[in-house]
């Protein structure tokens, strides 16, 4: 082995040592994962979860968010007020010790808090340290006190303001750091108000409030019902099984379990699990026992009374979940979660918790109601026979979700080449852009994938009838993922997936059944960010042998002013009175499809890397992006119909293709 070259001296002098909120500073991204859109929300979070422990604990009422007018934000509630003595640690006041101390809160021991979202106490101390200013007010027994601070460093002692009518509280006012969040420090009203309508639901009895006094916005949560009312919300544009919710809420040792449980006509699963407030997309042991609950309950029940033959297998989890919304929300004094996101809940004694409450209530409450017992069973029977014929169709399509043994679809354009983080597929609107499209592209990296007419709305379909669907299964034959249980996202062989449609309503009605496929049945692909929506041009503007392309009205009519601001300087005479155009000196085409376009220009216009536009395709809020594909794709006309009129004013001459 050849020797390395000696390096320069490492000794004491270049280990760093950070102080204070220092490392907060120097690796923001370690406290709150990003310094973008997330980490400037996050923020709010950190705050405002303070202030949801607080009436958790049955201390504070309301919670009360306010974006101001000059860039902050103030968050404040009616608990009991960080405490304002001294510190016996720190020899200064307990509030200044909370703000600049990482690792120093209520909630590492000493009764502080029974339970509380916060996992690692350090969000008070790390929003400080990235404000340009901090400024704490805490109400006790009708006494206001203020710390401001810079960029984490107290601006002077614990300031005692005087009386005020409110009796207890703290409010934080923040500032975001620019040169930390440089690509965005405003914050987003939609954001704040979705946060709090989550914490609203889940904290029974709070009231969640925000203003924002940019635009004079303002909403107000409080939901009595809690979790029941979430479970509402979620199967809002879907028709239940029943009115009634099932509910528990028990005690187990020093825990609380709380379950809400609704079973609605669709094909998918809406459960959400929360620990301590805190959501957990991927689950953990409260959830698995809430399904092993629900399995044996169902199974119990069924067999007891007879709906399922003495002969007939038991029902799946799959089978039993279809239609299925749940909240489960568990309260414990010590959360174990899995990475610092807290995705999955870790503490095994939640398993055996839930599933023991479960089994008692849920068995329970079908007793005492036998027809939404009936009503729950027969669906689930239904999903049964429906997945055996699904099983039997996705054996004739897919092997062990790779393709393996299986031909591409024969109207697939294959790439050469087989790397997929170079290729893509252009998935386009009928035969005859599909031919341009072939001709046009770079046969090296782009594939295309002709669709003829509408692919079928999976919203409204079971997985049997989805492969018995040509279209549908010439897409997963193509990406190569597979389908339901074979679903393998290393198996996916373009990492770009492009949706080409006519700028027209037919083609976004084909985006749309597209985005909802793979929306419901290949989600880790739009999470991946590997979908995006192609944009063709709407017009071609001819100037002699010179053609431009514009993407919308604005775009063209900002290159008429240009043309024309160029005849200007050359002295060319322009007579106000003519029409634009005329002025201009061009003459306008609009295209009606694709498939006006030659293979020249889709290359030129919508498929050349350097010139195209593409709009990726992201769902950064899925239970918003749930709700909207089932008004939109579902089976309830009023629904969709009151969501047309509402939005038909912000529709252009342009979207209806007039």
């Amino acid at each position: 082995m050849a020797k390395q070259k000696a390096s320069a001296s490492y000794d004491a002098s270049q280990i760093q040592v950070l102080e204070g909120l220092e490392p907060v500073r120097k690796r923001p991204g370690m406290y709150i994962g990003s310094t973008g859109y997330d980490g400037v929300h996050h923020l709010i979070k950190e705050i405002a979860d303070n202030c949801v422990d607080e009436a958790i604990a049955g201390h504070a009422s309301f919670v009360d968010v306010r974006i101001l007018a000059d860039g902050g934000i103030t968050i404040t509630d009616d608990g009991r007020g960080i405490p304002v003595d001294i510190h016996p640690k720190t020899g200064k006041s307990t509030l200044e010790t909370v703000l600049t101390v990482l690792h120093a809160g209520g909630k590492f021991g000493g009764g502080g808090y029974k339970v509380s979202s916060g996992l690692h106490g350090v969000g008070s101390s790390v929003v400080n340290a990235l404000s340009t200013k901090f400024i704490a007010e805490v109400v006790q027994k009708g006494q206001l006190h203020r710390l401001e601070f810079e960029r984490g460093v107290p601006q002077g002692d614990l300031k005692k303001v005087g009386k005020t009518d409110r009796p207890q509280g703290t409010s934080i006012t923040f500032y975001p750091d620019p040169t930390i969040f440089k690509e965005t420090v405003d914050f987003d009203y939609q954001w704040v108000l979705d946060y709090l309508r989550h914490q609203a639901y889940l904290t029974k009895g709070i009231k969640a409030m925000v203003a924002d006094e940019r635009t004079g916005q303002r909403y107000a949560f409080y939901f009595e019902g809690g979790i029941q009312s979430y479970v509402k919300h979620l199967n809002i544009g879907k028709e239940v099984v029943a009115d009634d919710i099932f509910y528990v809420e028990r005690p187990a040792e020093d825990c609380m379990v709380e379950v809400a449980v609704q079973y609605n006509d669709s094909y998918t699963e809406t459960v959400k699990a929360f620990a301590n407030n805190v959501f957990n997309p991927e689950g953990g042991t409260h959830l698995v026992g809430f399904r092993s609950a629900m399995t044996r309950v169902i199974n119990d029940y069924a067999r007891k009374n007879s709906l399922i033959k003495e002969k007939e297998e038991n029902l799946t989890g799959d089978d039993i979940r279809e239609g299925l919304t749940a909240i489960i929300l568990v309260k414990l004094p010590d959360p174990q979660f899995e990475g610092q996101t807290k995705n999955k809940l870790g503490n095994p004694e939640m398993r055996r918790y839930v599933e023991q409450i479960m089994n008692e209530y849920f068995a329970y409450y079908l007793e005492e109601h036998p027809q939404i017992a009936k009503k729950i069973i027969g669906k689930a029977v239904l999903a049964a026979r429906a997945r055996k014929a699904a099983r039997a169709a996705r054996e004739n399509v897919i092997r062990k979700g790779a393709l393996d043994g299986l031909s591409l679809p024969g109207k697939l354009a294959d790439c050469s080449s087989r790397n997929p983080a170079e290729s893509e597929i252009y998935i386009v609107e009928g035969d005859s852009a599909g031919g341009s499209a072939k001709s046009g592209r770079d046969s090296k990296t782009q594939a295309i994938l002709p669709l003829r007419g509408k692919v079928l709305n999976v919203e409204r379909a079971r997985l049997d009838r989805m492969l018995n669907n040509n279209e549908i299964v010439s897409l997963i034959k193509a990406l190569g993922v597979g389908i339901d249980e074979q679903f393998d996202i290393s198996g996916l062989r373009y990492h770009r997936i492009i949706i080409m449609t006519d700028a027209d309503v037919d083609g976004s009605h084909i985006s749309t059944l597209l985005m909802t496929f793979l929306f419901r049945y290949m989600k880790e692909v739009v999470d991946g960010g590997h979908v995006y929506l192609a944009k063709p041009p709407l017009y071609s503007i001819n100037r002699g042998q010179k053609k431009t392309y514009a993407y919308d009205e604005t775009e063209r009519d900002a290159i008429i002013d240009r043309i024309i601001g160029e005849r200007r300087e050359k002295g060319i005479a322009i007579n106000k009175d003519d029409d634009r155009v005329k002025q201009a000196g061009v003459t306008i085409s609009r295209f009606k499809g694709l498939g006006e376009m030659d293979a020249d220009q889709l290359w030129e216009t919508t498929m050349n890397p350097e010139n195209r536009v593409l709009i990726q395709v992201k769902v950064e809020d899925a239970e918003r992006a749930d709700a909207i594909f089932s008004k939109l794709m579902g089976d309830e006309v009023e629904l969709r119909k009151n969501f047309i009129q509402t939005h038909a004013k912000f529709v252009s001459h342009e979207d209806l293709d007039i």
